[in-house]
């Protein structure tokens, strides 16, 4: 199968996962007019918004992952997406939908989807179809299969028969140790074309000594993947462009008939209040902390996700958000001249959590207007010292921020992007009273360290959170050692070591290994805890973890963490930490309070399970402490020192 077939693969794979009895039931205007969904979906529905399958979410995608602007989100995620630990949220219309079809959740394969049985070509030179079906049930995947292919489980189908037959056309993979893109990639010399990819790596690949994937590993891939950050500022301005700002007259009123004299501005990358994260978290415990306090927040943010700050002269409408309320979109004229009219009734303080998609001028206009100057910025990340906001070489290795004209950041794909935010942060910098809050020491050392750093009038070190000793300890739990993984499974919080860790041992009697997230992961090797953690249930994954009675917390984080609330709650809840090196407070915070190992590599990862010795790690070993998470109040417990 050659470079050719990608379009038509993709289109095959798209159909495949489509749901078009969903689409049809939730947007009555594709039911009225009889349009094909699949058809409206790929020509038109994915740039309105509109989602495939109820368990995807076009609009939440893009949010979480801005290099995906542009393009179709589905697409992006069945492509490679899911790879690159990217995880899709459900359909805000699924709950709605299942109820309209009597809960029966719907297959997911469109009319007509499956391609039709080819002749033999498709087989590698001298294997007939009996020795092919051998040759691949040999190695084939069946439950990795159905997990990735819900589809497929769904119809009842025998997934090896599904996979000869069609699955290996539509791009599917039949086993977590072979990726049928991969195994394309670096074999392109056209003895693969047109042939099922497993059964020729199966059937002569591995005799020939041919190459399974990049040799650099998960971290090839992703930098295979990525889409140039020129790309990705062009998709965003394209969509920015199209969002409409509401009348000024539906603000106003609001702002000027505030419930308090005091107000409390905030900036973000988005609407914190309508999806999840720790940045997000953060200011929903600064929001109710405010609202505790008697006094009045308002949030805004960019409506369309930047992956840079927009550059000057890139007007567009900001998002607002009062008092936890989700008001829509108004021009940053009319969100200035609103402030300014409550000039002088009461305080006004501000935080700056990210500018991720704000314009650096506009910002300075919109707090010159509310007659602000004295203010907090945080450092959630690093974005006030590169677009590469986690301080990684090309998303997959750390750089720790070294000088912006140096032969590094020239080879890097965000270092066309950091003089923007250099220079846009150092203008911020240089006309307001600034105080930089980090949440560890660990995030103000790095920034402190960056040779080409903005310079605040005062640093500050306030972390989100302190463990308090319970008193209580953890029970020795029996049988196999629990492993875990925390949160969104993402390359850069570690998820292909986890998932590859998981993969190796999974037969090992030795060990158990779950995920604890919001979403099960498709194709995990790890059981699904289902977690979801808010402001109105900070605790929920301290406590799913000390339920489960977890030993291990894997939190092999690649970028240089801030904070990490993972880390605090596993070490609540009893579980030692296995960190590495580039960590950053995840690292820190292990060594610190003695609550796990930092280990120097992957190698010595890997190591401490084939060997036994994290056996050592064990509640029934440690017998550690429980502790509770008392949360800060954020911003709010600073606000009196900026008097």
């Amino acid at each position: 199968m050659g470079q050719g077939d990608a379009p038509e693969r993709t289109g095959r794979t798209l159909a495949a996962a489509f749901d078009p009895v969903f689409y049809r039931t939730v947007y009555d205007d594709i039911a009225l007019t009889g349009a094909d969904p699949f058809g409206h979906y790929v020509q038109t529905g994915w740039r309105e918004g509109r989602d495939p399958a109820p368990w995807f979410s076009v609009r939440a995608y893009l949010d979480r992952y801005p290099e995906a602007l542009g393009l179709d989100p589905f697409a992006h995620y069945l492509q490679g997406g899911w790879r690159r630990g990217f995880e899709p949220s459900p359909s805000v219309h699924r709950d709605g939908f299942l109820e309209r079809v009597g809960g029966r959740p719907r297959p997911g394969i469109s009319e007509g989807a499956a391609s039709p049985r080819r002749p033999d070509s498709d087989l590698p030179a001298g294997v007939g179809r009996a020795q092919a079906r051998e040759l691949a049930a040999a190695a084939f995947d069946p439950a990795f299969y159905l997990s990735m292919n819900p589809d497929v489980a769904a119809e009842g189908l025998d997934p090896l028969d599904h996979y000869l037959q069609t699955g290996w056309r539509e791009g599917r993979d039949p086993s977590p140790e072979f990726s049928a893109a991969d195994y394309l990639e670096v074999n392109s010399d056209g003895a693969v074309t047109g042939v099922n990819p497993f059964l020729h790596w199966l059937a002569a690949g591995r005799t020939e000594g041919r190459p399974l994937r990049f040799e650099l590993g998960f971290r090839g891939r992703i930098v295979a993947g990525l889409t140039p950050l020129a790309d990705r500022m062009e998709a965003a301005s394209r969509s920015a462009l199209a969002i409409q700002s509401r009348p000024a007259r539906e603000l106003a009123p609001l702002l000027a008939e505030g419930r308090r004299r005091d107000l409390h501005l905030t900036f973000s990358h988005d609407d914190a209040f309508q999806s999840m994260g720790g940045l997000q978290l953060c200011i929903q415990t600064e929001s109710a902390e405010l609202a505790r306090r008697g006094i009045d927040h308002l949030h805004v943010f960019p409506p369309v996700p930047w992956p840079t700050l927009r550059p000057e002269g890139h007007h567009a409408p900001i998002g607002v958000v009062w008092n936890g309320r989700t008001l829509g979109q108004f021009s940053v004229l009319d969100v200035s001249a609103a402030l300014s009219a409550r000039r002088g009734r009461g305080r006004l303080t501000f935080a700056i959590h990210s500018l991720l998609g704000h314009e650096a001028g506009e910002t300075l206009d919109l707090l010159s207007a509310a007659g602000a100057r004295r203010g907090l910025f945080w450092v959630h990340d690093f974005t006030g010292l590169c677009a590469g906001y986690h301080l990684m070489r090309d998303e997959a290795q750390d750089c720790g921020a070294p000088s912006a004209g140096s032969a590094a950041c020239r080879i890097c794909l965000f270092g066309p992007g950091r003089d923007l935010h250099l220079s846009a942060h150092r203008r911020l910098f240089e006309a307001l009273d600034l105080t930089l809050v980090a949440p560890s020491q660990a995030a103000l050392d790095t920034w402190s360290a960056a040779p080409d750093a903005p310079v605040p009038a005062a640093m500050w070190v306030h972390p989100h959170a302190r463990l308090v000793p319970t008193g209580r300890f953890a029970e020795a739990g029996e049988g196999p050692l629990t492993v875990a993984f925390l949160g969104m499974p993402s390359a850069y919080k570690g998820w292909p070591v986890f998932t590859d860790l998981a993969h190796q041992l999974r037969d090992d009697p030795r060990y158990r290994f779950v995920r604890l997230g919001s979403a099960a992961a498709p194709g995990s090797p790890a059981d699904h805890i289902d977690v979801s953690v808010t402001a109105d249930n900070p605790h929920a994954m301290r406590l799913a973890l000390e339920t489960a009675g977890v030993d291990v917390a894997v939190l092999w984080s690649l970028c240089r963490e801030t904070f990490s609330f993972a880390a605090y709650e596993a070490a609540a809840a009893g579980a030692a930490i296995l960190t590495g090196p580039d960590s950053g407070n995840v690292a820190a915070f292990t060594r610190a309070g003695g609550h796990g190992l930092v280990l120097p590599d992957e190698a010595a990862l890997f190591a401490q399970f084939e060997s036994g010795a994290v056996r050592h790690l064990s509640r029934a070993s440690r017998r550690p402490e429980l502790c509770d998470i008392a949360y800060s109040g954020m911003s709010v417990d600073l606000l009196e020192a900026l008097s």
